[in-house]
């Protein structure tokens, strides 16, 4: 490689384009979903208004919405054999991470679809929306078994955010517990060409099968440099806790430890957002 190269040469696809979408756009200001910018979907959307507008393109109708709820309460319980395989994980694996669990289930769920193999745009949609529909259940089935209690089935009387703390607890969740709940879901469920998304893309790139793909990208997700980052900064919260509840170290003393030592420091900053991120303004609000 000719020097040249070398300094034309970007690391991480920085600053390059790798393709186009109408689907969502970031900026320092705005996160827009298909024109319509978060804190308005945020505060006027449910989250199944907001998961049809990214699917289908546009803010679906009231009669759009009813069929749209009717068909994912439908198809909110994986089969039988996949619930009793991530609920057992929870008792052989008990250290298993949850997005690992999470993986499993969606690449078990793929051996139950009959059109897991179909590539038409069709299916493709048929099978987001099953996989949207059934993946509170499977994370429900893993949590319930780290706490010792036997799955719950899902209750198609509730949205999909209370559905999903249902699952987790077994109880109705309040009013207040479901919109938090449904707002953080609007505000994570899409984010332009971050890394899981590009990874996603790249598999399915290849004419794999969609669960391959979503595995792909729930593999991306977990990592503490995306997704896994606000766990990373609750670990490091963890840490100050326990090191000042436990000696005379403060936590300033910590901090000033953390940065001679040149530890990275997880949850300040973003790849994107050099001024802060405006989803946490939303979610404080």
């Amino acid at each position: 490689m000719s020097s040249t190269q070398k300094a034309a040469d970007t690391r991480g696809l920085a600053g390059q384009t790798i393709g186009e979408t109408q689907v969502c756009s970031v900026n320092q200001t705005q996160l827009i979903y298909r024109g319509f910018e978060i804190a308005d979907l945020a505060a006027n959307a449910t989250f199944e208004e907001v998961a049809f507008l990214l699917l289908e393109g546009h803010k679906p109708s009231a009669d759009e919405l009813r069929r749209f709820e009717d068909e994912l309460r439908a198809m909110r319980d994986p089969r039988p054999e996949v619930i009793k395989a991530i609920h057992e994980l929870a008792r052989t694996a008990p250290d298993a991470h949850p997005m690992s669990v999470l993986r499993t289930g969606i690449s078990l769920a793929s051996h139950h679809d009959p059109e897991c193999e179909d590539n038409s745009a069709e299916a493709e949609l048929r099978k987001s929306k099953r996989l949207l529909a059934s993946i509170p259940a499977m994370i429900g089935a893993h949590q319930r078994g780290l706490d010792g209690k036997d799955p719950v089935a899902s209750d198609s009387a509730l949205s999909h955010a209370a559905n999903l703390l249902w699952c987790l607890s077994g109880e109705k969740p309040g009013e207040i517990a479901t919109k938090v709940m449904d707002v953080s879901l609007i505000l994570y469920a899409e984010h332009d060409f971050n890394a899981s998304t590009f990874t996603g893309r790249v598999i399915a790139s290849t004419n794999s099968d969609l669960h391959s793909a979503v595995c792909g990208a729930v593999g991306a997700l977990k990592g503490n440099l995306h997704g896994g980052a606000n766990e990373a900064a609750m670990d490091m919260l963890r840490d100050i806790m326990n090191d000042t509840e436990n000696s005379d170290l403060s936590v300033d003393a910590w901090m000033t430890r953390a940065f001679d030592e040149k530890r990275k420091l997880m949850g300040f900053g973003h790849r994107v957002y050099k001024n802060g991120d405006h989803r946490a303004g939303i979610l404080r609000d």
